[in-house]
């Protein structure tokens, strides 16, 4: 009897001395964690490079964004100043219409943070709501804002691989070594970007981008389009104050008519998008393209260099078919018509990039790739 209350006693003391030592061992992985996390000048979040490394990798996708919710939230100056590192110029990493962003690190997910200075309005609330249940797979995600501080602020849905802008023409962030983007990676891109305004129109009552530009469609770490500031320029209206935007960049995107008359449409916005349509074709900014300084020559400097081979990006040189470039101008031509009631809406240039894609794939996987030179012909187009 006695051996088996020895062997009782033994077994209970090493079951007690193994749950202290994990005890232990738990208590200093969770205070250097948490003291790991923290800033030790100013007490703020401070997360490390592998926790940066880690949002960008995953939560920056619908998992991640699923964090916070379907509706807009309200964040805190607070939270916002840990996500950034107090607003460090480290973070910035542009200016756009509403102001300057950020990058952050909030709930495990890399954001965005537009920045401007506004005091607190009520009908900012009421807009920024409403626009935060606006989604759709190829619209860039409103996730919240914050007004405090004589700020205010939006919370964004964060793009790694940034505007296409990056991808096209601005040299200095372009990646040389980088995959570059073929024919049918640009058509993908023009795709996506379609249905995200197709989307916006097709809301009740429609939403109109007004500042739809290359710079405004982002793509994420598999390339895929989403269309950002949807509904900023309304918002901005509603305040009765202007972005920051480059005038010069925007004008060139803006419908002639439109401009004209201050009268906006659905319309609008597709001149906007063949615009960007015919800087995914040339690789050049249209700003550089308008060299007489109409928005209406655009059209007319397309129509005479159609004969030209130089009038596609080289870097697309080998990527594409004849039917498939063509058809693209083709489609091009049509948003940027006069009047404008003779444009395509944007539901049937969705169907018409769709049609293109599809068969631009067709083709290329049955014959190869398309040729090194090309000449289109203007005769091709004499109908519009």
């Amino acid at each position: 009897m006695s051996n088996t209350v020895t062997i009782v006693g033994s077994a209970i003391g090493a079951f007690a001395f193994l749950a202290m030592v994990i005890g232990i061992i738990w208590f200093c992985k969770s205070k250097n964690k948490k003291f790991s996390n923290r800033n030790s000048d100013t007490g703020s979040s401070d997360p490390s490079a592998r926790e940066w490394n880690r949002g960008a990798s995953g939560p920056s996708s619908a998992a991640g964004l699923s964090l916070f919710g379907t509706h807009g939230g309200k964040f805190t100056m607070e939270e916002l100043d840990q996500a950034t590192k107090q607003f460090n110029e480290s973070n910035l990493i542009g200016h756009g219409s509403f102001g300057s962003v950020y990058k952050g690190l909030l709930r495990d997910t890399v954001i965005a943070i537009k920045r401007r200075q506004g005091s607190p309005q009520q009908q900012f609330v009421a807009e920024v709501t409403y626009l935060s249940e606006i989604r759709h797979r190829n619209l860039v995600s409103l996730l919240g804002y914050c007004q405090e501080s004589e700020s205010q602020m939006l919370v964004c849905e964060y793009l790694p691989n940034g505007s296409m802008c990056n991808h096209l023409y601005d040299s200095s962030r372009i990646d040389q070594s980088s995959t570059r983007l073929e024919f049918k990676q640009r058509l993908s891109i023009a795709l996506g970007a379609a249905k995200g305004l197709c989307h916006l129109h097709g809301l009740k009552p429609p939403l109109l981008h007004k500042n739809f530009k290359t710079a405004n469609v982002l793509v994420d770490e598999n390339f895929i389009a989403k269309v950002a500031d949807a509904g900023v320029s309304k918002l901005l209206e509603m305040m009765e104050e202007e972005g920051p935007s480059c005038k010069s960049n925007v004008t060139v995107f803006q419908d002639p008519e439109a401009k004209a008359s201050g009268n906006f449409t659905e319309m609008s916005d597709v001149y906007s998008f063949g615009v960007f349509l015919l800087e995914l074709i040339t690789g050049k900014e249209a700003i550089h393209i308008d060299s007489l300084g109409s928005n209406e020559s655009l059209r007319q400097w397309v129509r005479s260099r159609l004969s030209l081979n130089n009038f596609v990006d080289h870097r697309l040189v080998g990527s594409f078919t004849m039917e498939g470039i063509r058809d693209l101008i083709k489609l091009t031509l049509q948003c940027m018509s006069f009047p404008a009631k003779c444009r395509p809406k944007m539901d049937k240039v969705v169907l018409e990039l769709q049609q293109i894609h599809e068969k631009e794939m067709a083709l290329t996987t049955v014959m190869g790739e398309g040729t090194a030179t090309i000449t289109l012909g203007s005769e091709l187009f004499a109908s519009k």
